[in-house]
């Protein structure tokens, strides 16, 4: 059976939409700064648990000092050069997707 003109036409816009979001795929965080971050944060958030079950304050300090170490030592690693080589729109960078015609639509509204 052959394909009616205007399915094949919403294939195709389909395709462009899908290669259009595959360029502008970012890095989502997968880097070494990013992991390390996680993991110290993870390890922080288990010791800050075990403080609740147990009520020891003293733990749960320890635990939120865990975490706060691993957000910085994320954001340490990531300007050192271990983070994502894509810069992010929350980076300052303007960035811009075309309109489905491929027309650049930088300051339109």
């Amino acid at each position: 059976m052959k394909a009616t003109n205007g399915s094949a036409r919403t294939r195709a816009a389909d395709r462009t939409r899908e290669d259009a979001m595959e360029e502008q795929h970012e890095d989502h965080g997968h880097s070494v700064a990013a992991w390390t971050a996680v993991g110290i944060i993870l390890i922080g958030s288990a010791i800050a648990s075990v403080a609740v079950l147990l009520p020891n304050v003293v733990l749960g300090i320890v635990g939120a000092v865990v975490i706060v170490a691993g957000a910085v030592t994320g954001r340490v690693m990531s300007m050192a050069g271990y983070g994502g080589s894509a810069r992010h729109a929350q980076s300052g960078s303007l960035v811009d997707a075309p309109d489905e015609a491929g027309a650049p639509t930088l300051g339109k509204s």
